[in-house]
């Protein structure tokens, strides 16, 4: 981990899992996505490199979900449930990381947090037309 940006502590609700984080922008890149499956986890999350983040205790009680794309990567705490972070599907060199697993901060001091729009995601379109939700008929005679 470089020693250029402030340096976060982190856990899940349990402590089972814990972690320091650089962010990439401290708390700039803060947001909400409206895919299917962040609407339902309703998180705040805050960007971090990947080399940025090291778990301090509790990685291997981390566990994966993955859906659709299989791309992005979410964890969550096998004791408490919590979603800790997840690897970005927008830029995977990226973690997303809970705004309300780091030590001090809470979602709520964010009155303003920008959503992406995760149903209209670049990587489901093909030539301008979505690619999930669509199913296309080939007219047969």
């Amino acid at each position: 981990m470089s020693n250029l940006k402030p340096q976060h502590n982190g856990a899940c609700h349990c402590g089972s899992v814990r972690f320091k984080v650089r962010l990439t922008d401290e708390f700039n890149t803060i947001r909400r996505c409206s895919c299917s499956y962040c609407r339902m986890r309703g998180a705040i999350a805050v960007s971090a490199p990947l080399s940025e983040m090291e778990f301090i205790q509790g990685e291997d009680n981390l566990t994966l979900y993955q859906f659709n794309t299989g791309t992005a990567k979410h964890y969550f705490c096998k004791t408490c449930g919590i979603y800790t972070h997840h690897q970005r599907r927008s830029d995977p060199s990226q973690f997303g990381v809970n705004v309300a697993c780091i030590e001090g901060v809470s979602p709520f001091d964010f009155p303003e947090v920008v959503v992406t729009d995760g149903v209209h995601h670049p990587s489901d379109t093909l030539g301008g037309d979505r690619i999930a939700g669509i199913l296309r008929f080939s007219p047969t005679e």
